[in-house]
Formats: structure tokens, sequence, C-alpha cells
């Protein structure tokens, strides 16, 4: 298991839109984490190219992350949303597709990388078995206990429990606008409970910032801890400079559908306030609000972009990022040890 051959239980999430980079992605595997690259968005012959420049620069194991194809929404459910858009914004065609997974897969079953993960959904088994042949491990990201094991069933190696805090999109496998005022599961909650339902490893994720959070999701059942908004400010990420900025701020995060009509975390903004009613219509309100986004992207206007960042976003440092991994490693270990020599009262 590629689990028991790190250096480290420090995973790097993959942040796809602008901070994964294969640079990022091999700093992390070369400090003895595992480093991912995002291969959300791309089509299968960018991912190619990253997954050939990562292995240029690192020996170690790293992943790949997919996006699971959703289903297409009724137009119905989301015209008005992009017709009231596109009196203030430039917006594009509201279309649907698959992120190119069946290329990608075929492109991962040629040119096999260690874990192969998948967010949004989980690949059948037929799917998994056949990545399993070529020898890479399948983890499949998780919300609830219900997805747990319908991924164990399908023969996922490991889980990825992301937690509520977590930055970015929801990785539930179906987007129900229904349970948009359900309480969503925090990390430590989340691992509790899959520790108790299931059998295969946990990597936990989820507002997990500093050692001491690392520590505790250890100490929770999980055994590594995936980490994404900390990483954002390290030099080999592709984060762009206003975002840089603007995640080191006490901004409030919240939940919205604004920007792409499925449930992510990040730092609050007008354009999320201006629009709380957002329909659930993924990716074609992804595609539709691209250029409005383009456009705050260039003019460095944080008020009209996504800015996905996990709760603890403040705290992210401004390190290299094998440096940010060395550091998360020792400070757990401190906090564990830490926590250890307690003595509690009566004991």
């Amino acid at each position: 298991m590629v689990l028991d051959e790190l250096g480290t239980p420090v995973v790097l999430a993959p942040m796809a839109g602008g901070p994964s980079t294969p640079e990022l992605a091999a700093a992390v595997s070369e400090a003895g984490g595992l480093g991912f690259v995002a291969a959300g968005y791309l089509p299968a012959g960018e991912l190619a190219a990253r997954v050939k420049a990562t292995r240029a620069l690192t020996t170690r194991p790293f992943g790949v992350n997919l996006f699971y194809p959703s289903e297409p929404s009724p137009t119905a459910r989301f015209s008005s949303y992009i017709e009231e858009l596109s009196r203030e914004f430039p917006v594009g065609d509201a279309k649907h597709d698959t992120d190119d997974w069946d290329a990608k897969l075929e492109l991962l079953l040629a040119e096999p990388v260690a874990v192969v993960s998948s967010t949004f959904g989980c690949p059948t088994a037929s799917e998994i078995a056949r990545l399993h042949a070529v020898g890479s491990e399948v983890w499949v990201t998780v919300t609830s206990v219900a997805e747990a094991r319908q991924a164990v069933a399908a023969g996922a190696d490991v889980l990825v429990a992301q937690g509520a805090e977590a930055g970015g999109h929801r990785g539930t496998f179906i987007d129900d606008p229904a349970e948009d005022l359900a309480d969503p599961l925090g990390v430590l909650a989340l691992v509790q409970l899959l520790r108790a339902a299931v059998e295969v490893p946990i990597v936990a994720a989820g507002g997990l910032a500093t050692g001491a959070a690392v520590a505790g999701v250890l100490a929770a059942g999980a055994s590594a801890a995936q980490v994404g908004t900390a990483f954002m400010r390290c030099p080999e990420a592709g984060t762009a400079p206003f975002i840089r900025a603007a995640i080191t701020a006490d901004t409030p995060t919240m939940l919205t559908r604004a920007f792409t009509g499925r449930r992510a975390r990040g730092l609050r903004n007008r354009f999320m306030l201006e629009h709380l009613d957002a329909p659930a219509a993924y990716p074609e309100i992804h595609y539709a609000t691209g250029p409005l986004r383009a456009a705050a992207r260039t003019a460095g206007n944080a008020e009209e972009v996504n800015l996905w960042a996990g709760q603890a976003h403040s705290l992210a440092p401004e390190l290299p990022a094998g440096e940010l991994v060395r550091k998360l490693t020792a400070d757990a270990k401190n906090a564990l040890e830490r926590a250890l020599s307690l003595r509690i009262q009566g004991y």
C-alpha cells in the first residue's frame, strides 16, 4: 500500500483550476508525502503533459485526481440564473461534458501512476479492477458513511474523508439541493463514523492547516491527512497573486453554488452573497460563469471570482512545499507527544 511507503502521513490535496502544478506535486512527494496532480478541467492531452512533467521532477510515488462525470442538468433548472447573470456579466455556453473521463482513464491505464483518486463519484467496479490490473491504487473521496460503503463495495483501496471544513467543491456522489439544509459532517466526526463502518484506510481532509490538526485526525483513526489550502502560498503552487493575498485575511468562508452550480467552500465575497439562491447544475453553471471569472482574475477582482479555501485558510504559510511538509510532520509528532504526556486528573 502506498500509504505504508510514505515518509510522512501528509497528502497534497488535488486543487484543480490553478494551484495544482507538477512542481507542487513533485515537491510534496520528494519531501516524503504524496503529491497529487489535479486532472479536473484538463483535456487528456494536457494531463499527459503534466504527468510527464511530474515524473521528470520526482521518482517517488504520486497520484492523479479525476472528476467523476455527473448527469446533465435540466435546462429549466438553470436557464433563468444564466439569463440573470448575462445582464451584468459576460457568460459562456452552459454546456455539459464528462470532463474527458474516458480519455483520462485510458491515459492512466496506459501510463499508470501510483494512485488514481476520484471526486464527485465512485468509479465502477470494472474501472477500479482495470486500474488495479496496471498497479494503481484507487482512492475515492467520500462525505458520508453511505458513500464510503459504496466505494468499498466497488473495490476502493482508500477513502478520502472530506469534512465540511474543506475548501473547494464538496465531493458528494449525488449533488442533491435538498441536502443543502442538512448539516454536513466535519472531518473529525466523519473519520470516527467511517472508522466504525469500514475496514479500509482513511485519509482525512478538511481544514487541516497545521501539524496539530494532522495529529488530531491521526489520533481519530486516519492513516494520513490531506492538506490543500495550506499549500496555496507555496512558491511551487500556481495560485494567482491576488488569491495568495486574499487567503491570509480573516475573511469567513461559506458554501456556495453561485460560481459552478455545485456546492463549494470559498472566501465569502460579493458575488456569493448576491447569488445565494443559485441552482444546482454542475458543470453547466461552471462553464457559463467561465468568462466572468476569467475577467475577474485578469483584473485581480476578488469580489467576482471563486476564492476556494478551507476554513483555516488564514494559517497558510509562505514556505516552499518541501519545507511545509517537514514542518507539518515535525509539528504533528510534537503534538502527539504532548498529548500523550498530559496527565488527566483522576487517571
